[in-house]
């Protein structure tokens, strides 16, 4: 305890001889840990506490220091505490207001802090004693959305966000979180839209709000029916929406705006010039320099978003102007709180403003676009588990928007063509540039482009193959939307063919490491059907019939491949093993690839035999694939143009658990009362008596 006290609440010492002087607010508290009734000395004791500028180091500290006995001896001081705190949100006098949020905050923090192992119930009885927390809570989270709904200040709505994020996020897990039943039962779900659905609020706390929202959803999602979760499916508030969507687009924006610069500052650096002069000996060196912290808590609340709400789809296509963040930036109003989380961009309420600079020259965007780059970035080193997390998160993001008919739609509109500049991986043949050129195509070329990316450059010892399940899978849908709607979309399909092609060169030339870990044949099996849908039904959709063309001659041009990975396939399923059945799906799914490299590899042979041919260019063996088609035979296979929709439970529920436990410390850890200057709040309420 004495040692509480060294550390803070000390004034000045008089003399070396005398004991040092504390603040009245830090007498205050010691008279409420000191076991006895404050009041029944001093009747004035809860009104003149609440005028006292809090100590929160000193409170929690405090809080922290008790051991059992000491907890039960001050239990009814704690939660008269607690009590007067709720009583005075109420106040007409806004510093009242502020200290009693920023009280409610020690006590949730200092409490939990102290007493890990205790059991929900047992730390709601040490806050607010278990018979009155039903009562005590209802009125705090009346008070609570009253504040953030009405004419407040921002900084006091601000404060308010911030306690609730406090008390979201005071337990590692949140679902083990006991307090929260009670803002289940008391849901402010209705004051968060508020904020999204106003331009002026979303801007200063739209991305708390959002942040908020993620968490509460989160909570016991798998054991019970959460309010948080049932309202966020069935809203359709257009206004609402949008204002989710900008508040993700700007942070995902940021990021992107942030990783740019860097890249930038280093590409006009020694090092890069260095590393121009000695190869790619250094690449991992300079990509450390072009780290920016992920966002994993924005990236949830827009997973959530499309996963949980099919009305939020429309959001990610809504075109508007592309602004330079960096050139726009607006300085926040003394009041404003501090960012939370270094992440909320500061031109906001300029994206939110009615009267946008529109030019005619200039680039449009939307939410997707934006997370695509996003993707891009975060997707070339999953080496750091945030960064792994994040490139996870955005591939099932992917696929909940990949089996979405209406997004579907809107990813292969022709008249919805954008220029998508991805960020690439530095390799050693080629330069980690983004394409300045890229032309403007429709957006589902851009997801393509995203998913060959990831496969070339992701072939590692330490196989990400989750990562690349949900690649394939996206490719997958996505080519089944196409075949079913008969779109012929004019992509490079040749530059998927090889990545995939490689892929299973990989899996060939590291077999015995790979099977250590993983089921290497059901991921062969998934690449396999890909190149079985464009055999079968790729006159559906495949752009031109040279592309078919293009497509015969990768085959077999690369027919070493496929023999190398039938030879595998066929040796394990006819050995007793756990690889055996797996083995023999490939076996089975290789019929028509072998039979097309068996038909046309004899012709082409022969007709460069007979033309006296040592090597034939593209342009003959192509001439030899089309005058042949007639004469080969294919077998047809079910259930290719057929997937498992996605579903977070039970695949990925594990998954969540472990991100939200993350986002949840994180934001703990950033998001402290103390950001919001105490001096400001008390300059900015001096005047209200």
């Amino acid at each position: 305890m004495a040692q509480v006290e060294k550390k803070v609440g000390l004034l000045r010492r008089t003399s070396s001889s005398k004991k040092p002087l504390k603040e009245k607010v830090v007498l205050m508290y010691d008279d409420i840990f000191a076991g006895n009734d404050p009041a029944m000395t001093n009747p004035r004791f809860w009104d003149e506490l609440f005028l006292m500028k809090v100590n929160l180091e000193y409170l929690e500290a405090k809080l922290e220091s008790l051991d059992g006995d000491e907890v039960l001896k001050i239990k009814d001081n704690i939660n008269s505490l607690f009590h007067h705190c709720i009583q005075a949100l109420g106040e007409e006098h806004q510093i009242k207001v502020v200290n009693a949020l920023q009280t409610l905050c020690a006590l949730f923090r200092g409490v939990h802090q102290k007493n890990k192992a205790a059991t929900g119930f047992d730390i709601i009885n040490m806050l607010m004693g278990f018979d009155k927390a039903e009562l005590r809570m209802k009125d705090l989270m009346e008070s609570l959305d009253s504040l953030l709904c009405g004419d407040s200040s921002a900084s006091l709505k601000s404060l308010c966000l911030k306690l609730l994020l406090c008390l979201v996020t005071v337990t590692d897990n949140i679902s083990q979180n006991t307090i929260l039943e009670y803002v289940m039962i008391n849901s402010i779900f209705e004051a968060i839209l508020q904020i999204l659905s106003d331009v002026s609020s979303r801007s200063q706390h739209g991305y708390d709000a959002v942040v908020l929202l993620a968490l509460l959803v989160n909570y016991r999602k798998y054991e019970s029916v959460n309010p948080y979760i049932v309202k966020l499916s069935i809203l359709d508030d257009e206004p609402t929406l949008d204002g989710m969507g900008m508040v993700v687009h700007q942070a995902l924006a940021e990021y992107n705006r942030q990783y740019k610069d860097k890249e930038e500052e280093h590409q006009g650096g020694f090092l890069s010039a260095l590393s121009s002069m000695v190869g790619s000996m250094f690449i991992a060196d300079a990509d450390e320099k072009l780290s920016v912290q992920t966002n994993e808590a924005i990236l949830l609340a827009l997973y959530e978003a499309v996963h949980l709400n099919r009305n939020f789809i429309t959001v990610l296509a809504q075109s508007h102007p592309e602004i330079d963040m960096a050139a726009t930036s607006i300085e926040p109003t003394p009041t404003t709180p501090t960012t939370p989380l270094s992440t909320t961009p500061p031109s906001l309420d300029l994206m939110n403003s009615a009267e946008l600079p529109l030019d005619p020259n200039l680039q449009t965007s939307n939410l997707l676009i934006t997370f695509l780059k996003y993707s891009s970035i975060v997707m070339q080193d999953t080496k750091d588990e945030h960064r792994l997390n994040s490139a996870r998160l955005c591939l099932i993001i992917l696929t909940c928007i990949a089996e979405d008919q209406y997004a579907d739609a809107f990813l292969h509109d022709d008249n919805m063509n954008f220029r998508v500049n991805l960020h690439r991986m530095p390799m050693r043949h080629r330069k980690k540039t983004a394409d300045k050129n890229s032309p403007s195509r429709p957006l589902v070329c851009a997801v393509l482009d995203l998913m060959v990316e990831f496969i070339v450059t992701h072939m590692m010892k330490d196989f990400p193959m989750d990562l690349y399940m949900h690649c394939v899978q996206i490719i997958h849908k996505l080519i089944c939307y196409q075949k079913k709607c008969r779109i012929r979309l004019h992509y490079t399909w040749r530059e998927l063919w090889s990545a995939l092609i490689n892929l299973l060169k990989f899996f060939l030339s590291n077999e015995t490491s790979l099977l250590v870990k993983h089921n290497i044949f059901h991921m062969a099996l998934q690449v396999v059907n890909l190149f079985n849908m464009f055999i079968t039904y790729g006159d559906t959709f495949l752009p031109t019939p040279s592309s078919y063309d293009e497509l015969y001659y990768e085959i077999v041009r690369m027919h070493q491949v496929f023999d190398n990975l039938y030879c595998m396939v066929l040796r394990v399923s006819t050995n007793a093993g756990q690889w055996k059945e797996p083995a023999s799906k490939v076996t089975h799914a290789l019929i028509n690839v072998r039979a097309i490299i068996n038909h046309f590899s004899p012709k082409i042979e022969s007709y460069a035999a007979v033309n006296h041919i040592s090597q034939l260019s593209e342009d003959q063996v192509l001439d030899v694939v089309r005058s042949n088609y007639d004469t080969l035979t294919l077998k047809l296979q079910d259930g290719l143009d057929q997937f498992e929709r996605y579903s977070e439970q039970p695949k990925e529920a594990a998954f969540f658990k472990e991100l939200v436990r993350s986002i949840s410390l994180n934001v703990r850890k950033n998001v402290s009362l103390n950001t919001l200057s105490q001096d400001v709040l008390l300059k900015e309420f001096s005047s209200i008596s």
